[in-house]
């Protein structure tokens, strides 16, 4: 069965976030247990699973992601990997339409090779910060915010982007301290640069101690920091090792996330299912 590596939100190999995608030619997922197999042999954040759908439905492809150790609700940059081998196989074109457990998502290529995901925002609301949170990041939150049931996570603001960049976090207590992850972001030190703000991204309860590059994060982001700089349209540079952008574009309840993507492994899986 063949196999493809993409580096999504980057238009440089070995930079963004790498995710592992398999397009099936059956009619319904394995097993479930067997798919949470190759995500762990993988060892990527997430491998994304895809099958097509029968023509004059709601979708295109049936879509799920499993990081090494479990199934995820919602993966934004193992989509756009999805959607960028579906277009570069010639599998599809224009606008691809995915059932996942979020929902229906989309994603739309555009003449610059770039794709646009559609994505449902996230419905942010204040948070108390949980014991130990301080302690866990090794920073004082300015503010705390809940991104809702889709995400799980807790969206953290901080003084500056070099405190973001700073971190080294108790993964341990990073664990204890939400349901899925933590977010953390902070305000681009220069909008020069081309970014408006940068973020980071810890998911240790799901096998991810930090993930290069978030998409499913920035539906939180978007809103949050749209309000904040009164446009709708920003781009996010999430700041671990490997880095990326993810350009955003807040529609109310639906959130846009347009990157880049390259294949970097083409080859063959050598089991059955």
């Amino acid at each position: 069965m063949r196999i493809r590596i993409v580096d999504a939100f980057t238009d440089r190999p070995f930079t963004g976030n790498p995710a592992a995608v398999l397009l099936l030619d059956s009619d319904a997922f394995p097993d479930a247990g067997r798919l949470q197999e190759i995500a762990r042999e993988m060892n990527l954040s997430e491998t994304a699973f895809a099958h097509p759908l029968p023509p004059g439905g709601t979708a295109d492809w049936a879509l799920r992601w499993f990081t090494p150790a479990t199934e995820v609700d919602m993966c934004g940059h193992a989509t756009l990997a999805t959607a960028h081998v579906l277009h570069t196989t010639g599998a599809a074109n224009g606008t691809v339409r995915f059932a996942a457990r979020c929902g229906i998502l989309t994603a739309t290529a555009h003449p610059d090779g770039s794709l646009a995901l559609d994505f449902p925002t996230a419905p942010l609301t204040p948070a108390a910060a949980p014991p130990g949170l301080t302690a866990a990041l090794g920073a004082e939150p300015l503010s705390v915010l809940d991104t809702g049931e889709h995400i799980g996570d807790l969206l953290v603001e901080l003084d500056d982007e070099a405190t973001v960049r700073g971190l080294a976090p108790d993964l341990v207590a990073v664990a204890a301290c939400s349901r899925r992850g933590i977010i953390v972001t902070a305000a681009a030190e220069d909008p020069a640069r081309g970014y408006d703000f940068v973020s980071r991204g810890f998911f240790p309860r799901v096998g991810i101690d930090e993930d290069p590059v978030t998409g499913s994060a920035h539906t939180a982001l978007a809103p949050f920091w749209s309000a904040r700089f009164g446009r709708a349209e920003l781009t996010g540079l999430q700041a671990s090792a490997r880095t990326g952008l993810v350009r955003t574009a807040l529609r109310g309840d639906r959130t846009l996330l347009t990157g880049s993507a390259v294949t970097v492994v083409d080859g063959e899986l050598l089991t059955t299912f």
